[in-house]
């Protein structure tokens, strides 16, 4: 899995690009921009975060965003901006989002060093 050539650069002071909690990989931004263009209006970006729920405790979550939270860190991926919020970034630390397409099914894929197990439908998981 190839993951994205550029660097990522926060918008907020203090959060260099070395940390970055999350990537994504040039196909996952891709998708992202194209779902996206779909939508009126158009938002600002996209916000990924952990969500407790699931059978194993905690869910990922995407959705679109209009504008960043006040405890949001903001994160370029060429022009498209990740909004990632400072509880979920604890838990997303060295996470790659890609997206996939087989002839079963197609979806963000989230690739996390830290998780110790999921759940069997692989929705959910813990740490």
């Amino acid at each position: 899995m190839a993951t994205a050539t550029v660097t990522p650069t926060a918008e907020v002071v203090n959060a260099p690009a070395s940390t970055t909690p999350v990537t994504l990989t040039p196909n996952a931004i891709v998708k992202v921009r194209e779902i996206m263009s779909t939508q009126d209006p158009i938002p600002a970006g996209l916000r990924i975060g952990v969500v407790g729920g699931g059978c194993s405790g905690f869910q990922y979550s995407m959705s679109f965003e209009n504008q960043s939270g006040m405890m949001d860190k903001v994160y370029r991926f060429d022009d498209l901006k990740v909004f990632v919020d400072a509880t979920s970034a604890m838990y997303l630390s060295n996470c790659v989002v890609d997206y996939v397409e087989t002839l079963e099914a197609a979806g963000f894929k989230f690739e996390n060093a830290a998780v110790k197990s999921t759940c069997g439908c692989g929705s959910s998981f813990s740490v």
